[in-house]
C-alpha cells in the first residue's frame, strides 16, 4: 500500500489539526478539513492566531508532500472524524483528471464535462483586419544601422538560423525581427558573451529571447481555470489598437520585460493598430496586450514612450457581462449581447430566467444559492456552456433530469468551510452524467489517543 494512504503519514499533521481546532471557537457542525499538495496546504477551520508554522508542523505538512509526491498524486482534500478517545477515520480525495483544483478551499474547482473542452474566449481567433500596414516608423535599414552603433562586433544569426526559427513557429518573421537577428543573436549569455547580451538588451531596451526560445502567444500561452475562463468576455472595441484575444497566431514573442512579462510583434493589430506593432503582455491580465510602441525600430530608437496604453479591450461592452446585484430592474440584463449572466450577491426576491431565454450568446450563468425563482428554467438556456450553482439548485436539475446537455463544464458553489464529503458526492453525480472520472475516496482509520 503506497504510503499516502497509511495512517502513519497523517497522523503528525492531524494532532497538529486537533490541537488548532481545540483553540478555534467551534461552529456547530464544524470539522477538520483541508487540501495539501504541490499549491501548498489550507484548512478548516482556519488557522488560529500563533504567529508563523512551526517545525513541527512544517515536518508534518513535508511528511504528506514526500508521500504525495512517492504515488505521483496531486492535490488532495482530506476530512478528519476525531472522536474524544482519538479514534479517527481520515477520508481522503483524489480529484482525478476531470476536476480543476479549487482556489483555497478543499472543495473542487470547476468539473470538466468534455475531454480536451475550453472556454469560449480562449477559442476566439483574430478578427480580420485587411487593411492592417506597417507603421511609417518600421524601418529595417535603420533598426539595423541603430543596432550596429550601439552594439559594435555583436554576432547575428545566419540566414539558415532564421529559416529554422520560422519553419518551427510556422510564421514568416518580420523584417525587423529577421534585421535584429542578423545583426546580434540574442542569448549568448553562458557562453562567454554576457557582456555583449546585455549591451544588446540595453540597446533594444528589453531582454531578447534567441530564436530557438522565441514562441507564438496561443490561447494556451495564457492558462486559466474554467471558473475564472468562463466569466471573461473579450472584445475588440473600434479603433482599439490591440485587438482583445487571450491569445493570437500572430503574436510572436521575441523579448520579456521587466517584469518577466512577454514582449511580441503583433501581426493581428486592431483596428486602429499597426502590422508589427509591439506589445506588451500583461502577467496580471489574461486578455490583450499593452501598445509598446508603433514599430520595432520605434522601440529602439525612441524608447517605451509613456501614454501607450490601450485598454480597452479589459471593459466589456455594454451588456456582454451583467451582475445582477449592480441592477436595480434585472430585465436591464436583457441584451442580444449576454454572454455572461451572475446573480452575485442579489438580495431581491428570486429571480426568473425567462426574461433571458432565446439570448443566443449566453453562454455563462452562475447562480448563488437562493437567487433563482425556479432553477428548473436552466434547462431552457440552450447556449450555456459552463454552469455554477449551490448545491441545492444542482440536486433540482439532478432529479429532473435537466441538466442542460450543451454544458462543457460546470461547479458547485460552496461555503469555505462546507462539508467535503457530500460536496464530492454531488460533483461525483454532475461527472456521471458524461461519464467522466470521479473524485475517489479512501478512508484510513487510525487512533490518535485522548487529547
Amino acid at each position: 500500500m503506497p504510503a499516502m494512504h497509511d495512517f502513519a503519514t497523517w497522523e503528525p499533521l492531524l494532532r497538529i489539526l486537533r490541537a488548532d481546532g481545540a483553540r478555534t471557537p467551534a461552529a456547530p457542525g464544524s470539522h477538520l478539513a483541508g487540501r495539501i499538495g504541490r499549491r501548498g496546504w489550507v484548512r478548516v477551520p482556519g488557522r488560529p492566531r500563533r504567529g508563523r508554522a512551526d517545525r513541527a508542523e512544517f515536518d508534518a505538512v513535508e511528511r504528506v508532500l514526500r508521500a504525495l509526491a512517492e504515488a505521483e498524486a496531486g492535490d488532495v482534500s482530506f476530512k478528519a472524524e476525531i472522536s474524544p478517545t482519538g479514534a479517527t477515520a481520515l477520508h481522503l480525495l483524489e480529484p482525478g483528471p476531470a476536476v480543476e483544483p479549487g482556489s483555497a478551499t478543499v472543495h473542487p474547482g470547476a468539473l470538466l464535462l468534455v475531454e480536451g473542452a475550453i472556454p469560449e474566449p480562449w477559442r476566439r481567433l483574430p478578427d480580420p483586419t485587411p487593411g492592417a500596414a506597417p507603421s511609417p516608423s518600421a524601418d529595417p535599414a535603420l533598426l539595423e544601422r541603430t543596432l550596429c552603433a550601439r552594439v559594435p562586433g555583436a554576432r547575428g544569426a545566419a540566414e539558415a538560423e532564421i529559416a529554422a526559427a520560422e519553419k518551427r513557429l510556422g510564421v514568416t518573421l518580420p523584417g525587423e525581427l529577421k534585421a535584429l537577428h542578423r545583426v546580434a543573436a540574442a542569448g549568448r549569455r553562458g557562453r562567454g558573451d554576457d557582456e555583449a547580451a546585455e549591451r544588446l538588451d540595453r540597446a533594444v531596451g528589453c531582454e531578447l529571447l534567441p530564436l530557438e526560445r522565441m514562441y507564438v502567444a496561443r490561447a494556451p500561452t495564457r492558462p486559466c481555470g474554467w471558473r475564472s475562463a468562463a466569466r471573461q468576455v473579450v472584445v475588440t472595441p473600434p479603433g482599439a489598437a490591440v485587438q482583445g484575444l487571450v491569445g493570437s497566431p500572430g503574436w510572436i514573442v521575441f523579448a520579456v520585460g521587466g517584469g518577466g512579462d512577454p514582449i511580441a510583434v503583433d501581426l493581428t493589430p486592431g483596428p486602429g493598430g499597426a502590422l508589427g506593432q509591439i506589445v506588451l503582455l500583461d502577467h496580471e491580465q489574461v486578455i490583450g496586450a499593452e501598445l509598446l510602441a508603433d514599430s520595432l525600430t520605434d522601440l529602439v530608437v525612441n524608447g517605451r514612450r509613456e501614454g501607450r496604453r490601450d485598454r480597452r479591450w479589459d471593459r466589456p461592452p455594454p451588456g456582454a457581462g451583467t451582475d445582477l446585484a449592480s441592477l436595480t430592474n434585472p430585465r436591464a440584463a436583457v441584451d442580444p449581447r449576454l454572454e455572461v449572466l451572475t446573480t452575485g450577491g442579489w438580495q431581491g426576491a428570486p429571480l426568473s430566467l425567462v426574461p433571458v431565454m432565446g439570448l443566443p450568446r449566453l453562454r455563462t450563468l452562475t447562480a448563488s444559492p437562493g437567487t433563482l425563482a425556479d432553477p428548473l428554467e436552466i434547462a431552457r438556456l440552450t447556449a450555456l456552456e459552463f454552469l455554477e450553482l449551490g448545491p441545492q439548485d444542482w440536486r433540482v436539475l439532478l432529479e429532473a433530469g435537466a441538466v442542460p446537455p450543451g454544458l462543457a463544464a460546470a461547479a458547485i458553489e460552496v461555503h469555505r468551510d462546507q462539508d467535503p464529503l457530500p460536496v464530492a458526492e454531488l460533483a461525483n453525480e454532475i461527472l456521471a452524467l458524461r461519464d467522466r472520472p470521479p473524485i475517489t475516496r479512501t478512508v484510513l482509520h487510525g487512533d490518535l489517543g485522548p487529547a
